[in-house]
């Protein structure tokens, strides 16, 4: 049961950030956006993991690493 909860987490997490942004409420750049990503992902992985589906283990760490990756790169151009 909370397996589904984190993963339900997660998805949930990913579908906010995406109807935030197709609204033009959230822009891809903010760091909410990402974080979203991240963390959403993240949930995702982990639920897939443990529900031992490894296709979708690697699209949410791609995914969640992409999101890393671009607030990394945000963060160091502001400094």
């Amino acid at each position: 049961m909370l397996s589904m909860i984190i993963g339900s987490v997660g998805v949930g997490m990913l579908l906010l950030a995406f109807v935030l942004n197709i609204s033009k409420r959230l822009s891809e750049q903010s760091a909410t956006y990402l974080l979203l990503n991240l963390f959403g992902a993240g949930l995702s992985a982990w639920y897939a993991f443990d529900g031992r589906l490894y296709p979708f283990v690697v699209l949410e760490l791609v995914w969640a690493l992409f999101a890393l990756s671009r607030l990394i790169q945000i963060k160091t151009n502001r400094n």
